[in-house]
């Protein structure tokens, strides 16, 4: 896993390719099945009504440059209770 490339994330478009190591290091992992529910899970994180990429983006950034850490264990729990 770890300097491994996961084709599919390569592949992806919106921003999700760019937390791909943030993600993979909390343990959430992406690929085809689970990509979906990722994307509505952060959109419902930072607030951002889903499949607006950009406002979502905006949102993500700045959590993760307030506390990274808690914003990957908020992901990770919106993902369980979905």
């Amino acid at each position: 896993m770890g300097g491994e490339r996961n084709s599919y994330v390569d592949k992806m478009s919106c921003y999700l390719r760019h937390l791909r190591a943030e993600l993979e290091q909390a343990g959430i992992m992406i690929d085809e099945e689970s990509r979906k529910k990722l994307d509505q899970a952060i959109h419902r994180v930072v607030g951002v009504e889903y499949k607006d990429c950009p406002k979502a983006w905006k949102g993500v950034k700045a959590r993760m440059a307030s506390d990274k850490k808690a914003f990957m264990a908020k992901v990770k729990k919106e993902l369980e209770e979905a």
